[in-house]
């Protein structure tokens, strides 16, 4: 019998929240050099220990005078006054200006002696000597009075010797460098990075660059980069430690040491209740385990607890729980053991673009996306692919928080988003339907686009729903002419599709050698134009053999297996997996492998009419009217 670890008593998110706030990361104070404290938060009191700047200067081109020799000069009646000399920035002055005089001057140099004042060059002319007078200085012709002070920096006008500079609590940005540039001071004392371990958990997980064994499972470690990357975010120092596997010895080893050398230990995975997870028999023989398990979707098997002089927090592990998670529950404690200030939250107000039904009892993240319809409102569109679904990350623009007794948000319904930053920008398109190579093409030249390749039947019913601002849909015309009355064909063009082989002897020429021959298909995601297309194909065959379609597909092993990517069954073919695939020709021609035609399919690109003179739309309209040709070239079997 397995010893299995329930969840009871799931702790409310308000709770976990201040268990949390109450571990102690706080990493002290460090000294830094100057070139090293950009986005630091001083720790010190930082007083001027000399002038800024330490004498007078010019704060411009032009003449050092004393301003009561220019009173009443203007273009009419300008004052002649002879120049003694020029002074430049960064030499010390060797002259001295008396009344009736003027020295030239740089921007940045210092006030000679005698003068109050400076005269922008462009108020002065230079005045040539007359013939009879070669002996006399050169002289210059002020056009403008200037009053004691004009155009000079005092000493000190910046930050005077002794004045307080900067205090404790400063974020120092670029200008606060420059101020303590100028102070000179070489070093400053900061408030230390939380140090953050980063521990992933699992045997299925491996490093980017190693060897990937998918029949085996595997898959590669998202958590370990995107937490690092989130830990930065919120003022963390994140420090990676070798991947953990799920065996306990190893998972105690690492735990001990990122204990001995972090002020704050994550880990992702085996968290949940299973046979094989350890991690939190780990932090209770190590340590102690505060709670286990909060009343929130994603993140139900989240662990909190010490371990050893460390805190430790135990994330799920899939990429978008663990990810909404730290963002929710940890952040926070970072960014003020960092001593940062609360990150600026940016909340948008936004209606429902469908209904979403929810009736679980504790409280959801949903991860969500934003559009503006036709009329300028923000809708707001759930973006859930499953916690396990990478992409997620990237389709999501914020959450929406739903309460444990909310049991679904109606169309229309008034909602706040919480943004994952305040820098996020909604695209500028939103598009969902086929996934085809032309239409990565597209999206390149187009400016912050976003596409869900969620199929050509997904692109209809978006183009039904009104939330994306363009449907790509391959085949199904009789469905797009249905659509009409509001909507506008902005483009398209036809891809050949097919059987994919390997290269060399076979004997497969049509839908019916599936059916007769004992090979092994993949087929295309149900939803698709392939599939769709395909489907068209196999419902002609049980036509002409008076059966029905149904018993032909159970015939095709794996006719079932639909997968999602338009080059996933030629892959499988490529790898061995399969001896057979549903593709399309240039998909073949790219992979090195056979192509045996079986259509034509036009694929096109629709739109709302309402939506078309939204910039994104019509930058779009505009790739399709004069490249689309050019980018269909591209690809084998394309026509436009």
């Amino acid at each position: 019998m397995s010893d299995r670890k329930e969840f009871r008593d799931l702790t409310p998110p308000a709770a976990a929240r201040d268990v949390i706030a109450s571990l102690d990361i706080d990493p002290g104070t460090e000294r830094v050099a100057l070139d090293d404290a950009h986005g630091r938060v001083l720790a010190e009191r930082v007083d001027a220990s000399l002038d800024v700047p330490g004498f007078d200067r010019s704060s411009m081109d032009g003449y050092a005078v004393k301003a009561a020799d220019t009173y009443g000069a203007d273009e009419e009646s300008p004052v002649d006054l002879d120049l003694v000399g020029e002074v430049h920035a960064g030499a010390a002055p060797d002259v001295t200006v008396g009344t009736g005089e003027a020295a030239e001057i740089s921007t940045g140099a210092v006030l000679p002696d005698g003068a109050d004042a400076v005269v922008m060059v462009e108020r002065t002319s230079l005045l040539d000597a007359d013939a009879g007078e070669r002996d006399r200085p050169e002289r210059v012709a002020i056009t403008t009075g200037v009053a004691p002070g004009d155009h000079v920096m005092f000493a000190g006008a910046d930050v005077a010797a002794g004045q307080r500079a900067l205090g404790p609590g400063s974020r120092l940005t670029s200008r606060e460098i420059g101020l303590l540039a100028a102070l000179g001071r070489e070093t400053v004392t900061v408030h230390a990075r939380p140090r953050v371990g980063i521990l992933s958990t699992g045997d299925e997980l491996v490093r980017p660059g190693g060897d990937l064994d998918s029949d085996a499972g595997q898959i590669y470690d998202v958590n370990s980069y995107s937490i690092a990357a989130a830990v930065r975010d919120a003022g963390g120092d994140p420090h990676l430690y070798p991947h953990a596997g799920d065996d306990p010895d190893e998972l105690d080893r690492l735990l001990r040491d990122a204990a001995e050398e972090c002020d704050l230990v994550l880990s992702s995975g085996s968290t949940s209740a299973s046979a094989v997870d350890v991690v939190y028999r780990v932090v209770e023989e190590q340590g102690d385990l505060l709670l286990h398990g909060v009343s929130v979707k994603p993140g139900k098997p989240m662990l909190v607890g010490t371990l050893g002089g460390s805190a430790y927090v135990g994330l799920p592990g899939y990429p978008v729980s663990a990810l909404t998670v730290f963002r929710a529950f940890v952040a926070p404690r970072i960014r003020q053991a960092a001593k940062l200030p609360e990150s600026r939250t940016a909340v948008v107000e936004g209606v429902m673009a469908s209904q979403e039904r929810y009736s679980e009892g504790r409280t959801r993240l949903m991860p969500v996306g934003l559009v503006e319809s036709g009329d300028g409102e923000t809708l707001v569109y759930p973006v859930d692919k499953g916690s396990g679904a990478t992409t997620s990350l990237t389709l999501a623009d914020g959450l929406v928080e739903v309460g444990p007794d909310v049991e679904y948000l109606a169309e229309g319904e008034s909602v706040e988003v919480e943004l994952f930053s305040p820098d996020i920008q909604p695209p500028a398109l939103y598009g969902v339907g086929e996934d085809d190579p032309v239409v990565g093409r597209i999206l390149d030249r187009v400016t912050n686009p976003r596409f869900d390749p969620a199929g050509s039947r997904a692109g209809l019913r978006g183009l039904r729903n009104r939330v994306p601002d363009v449907g790509v849909v391959a085949g199904l015309d009789d469905a797009i002419d249905d659509l009409q009355t509001d909507t506008e064909v902005l483009g398209g063009w036809t891809r050949e599709w097919g059987l994919i082989v390997q290269r060399g002897d076979h004997d497969i020429d049509d839908v019916a050698d599936l059916v007769d021959r004992d090979v092994v298909f993949r087929n295309r995601a149900g939803g698709t134009g392939l599939r769709d297309a395909f489907d068209v194909e196999l419902d002609a065959l049980a036509d002409s053999r008076a059966v029905d379609r149904r018993d032909l597909a159970d015939e095709i092993d794996g006719y079932g297996v639909g997968l999602h990517g338009h080059e996933s069954p030629a892959r499988a073919v490529a790898r061995g997996d399969a001896e057979v695939g549903l593709g399309l020709r240039a998909t073949a021609t790219e992979l090195g492998l056979d192509f045996v035609e079986l259509g034509q399919q036009p694929v096109r690109v629709v739109t709302h009419r309402d939506r078309e003179g939204k910039p994104g739309v019509a930058e779009l309209a505009d790739v399709l009217a004069l490249e689309l040709d050019e980018i269909c070239a591209e690809f084998d079997g394309y026509t436009y």
